[in-house]
């Protein structure tokens, strides 16, 4: 096997066994969680910066600094998951997403009659399917669950 040409300009002073492609590795995924939100590239760029670390302060050759980040991915991957498990996000708001849950307990007029257990309550500026008892139009009732987009109600 002939040896290539030889390298020249500033590609020259790259080692290839460099820690510093470690370090810059760990910036980019870093980067990467900032623009890409997920707690999952963080983990990976805390392996890589350990790498770059460990390989500044004993100078491994490249096979066994692989075979360190694979295991350090694996733990930091693993810490994180299981260090998330042990703190969950607790929401501010647990219904911010859940309007139907917000209604549970306000009263609403009928837009609709409710007849054979299905109609149509108002809520804010439009009108929301609904099943309960048989109510009239303009009756008032009470929201006491949803069912997917319907509310339940009962006579208030």
């Amino acid at each position: 096997m002939r040896a290539g040409p030889p390298v020249t300009g500033w590609l020259a002073t790259i080692d290839p066994n460099s820690h510093w492609w470690w370090l810059v590795f760990a910036v980019i995924l870093g980067i990467g969680e900032i623009v890409i939100p997920g707690i999952f590239l963080f983990w990976i760029a805390i392996a890589a910066a350990v790498t770059g670390l460990v390989t500044i302060a004993l100078g491994i050759p490249l096979a066994a600094q692989i075979v360190l980040f694979a295991v350090l991915c694996l733990i930091a991957t693993w810490l994180g998951r299981k260090w998330y498990a042990d703190n969950p996000v607790a929401s501010q708001d647990p219904l911010l997403n859940d309007r139907a849950a917000r209604l549970i307990g306000e009263v609403l007029t009928v837009v609709e009659p409710i007849v054979d257990g299905h109609g149509r309550v108002r809520v804010g500026d439009g009108a929301w399917p609904c099943r309960g008892p048989d109510a009239a139009l303009g009756a008032r009732v009470r929201v006491t669950g949803a069912d997917g987009a319907s509310l339940l109600v009962e006579p208030a």
